[in-house]
């Protein structure tokens, strides 16, 4: 399978569109879960996708990528190194062992907590965040005023795929207007 040389455009969207796959009624009935395991087996494709999404930290002049968890995880770290600068992750609530900011906020299924080291960013730090989706936007939302508690400036927001039938793009423009949203999908 090949990729354009900048690992964008429409290519990539399709090949994302067939690899990640559908579950319904998980983790509760009504959710359509999306199953990302599937691109992550693709070399190709997970190449094409670090390489998308390190070309917006470059762009924004990011010096660190906050990576929120869970799945955030498997994106932000190896896309932290391929632009070249430092991974920070963004916790569930009492999983990092110092002294921490936290953040509570809404699910489009229930409520949760994130944290972030106090010391996890310099004053004035420029920090893409990245995660797998964009759903409801409180999570994302709950990202940036972390990054912003720690003195640093969220300076976009780099995500898998948008679920645009939940107006989470809204929800985290309206809060973070300075931040841009850049899917690599949108569904």
């Amino acid at each position: 399978m090949s990729f354009p040389d900048d690992h964008g455009g429409e290519d990539l969207a399709k090949v994302l569109a067939i690899r990640i796959l559908d579950v319904p009624d998980y983790p509760q009935p009504g959710v359509i879960f999306k199953d990302i395991t599937p691109l992550l087996a693709d070399p190709a494709a997970f190449d094409a996708v670090i390489g998308a999404m390190a070309a917006h930290v470059r762009a924004a002049g990011a010096t660190k990528v906050a990576g929120l968890e869970a799945r955030g995880f498997m994106l932000a770290a190896p896309v932290a190194l391929a632009a070249g600068v430092g991974f920070v992750p963004v916790r569930k609530a009492g999983k990092l062992p110092r002294a921490t900011y936290h953040e509570a906020y809404q699910l489009e299924y229930g409520a949760a907590a994130m944290e972030v080291h106090r010391d996890a960013f310099e004053p004035g730090e420029r920090v893409l965040i990245v995660d797998d989706v964009l759903a409801t936007g409180g999570t994302a939302v709950a990202a940036a005023k972390l990054v912003r508690a720690a003195g640093a400036l969220p300076v976009g927001l780099s995500v898998l795929m948008e679920l645009g039938f939940l107006a989470g793009r809204e929800r985290f423009a309206g809060n973070v207007p300075e931040a841009p949203i850049h899917p690599l999908l949108v569904v």
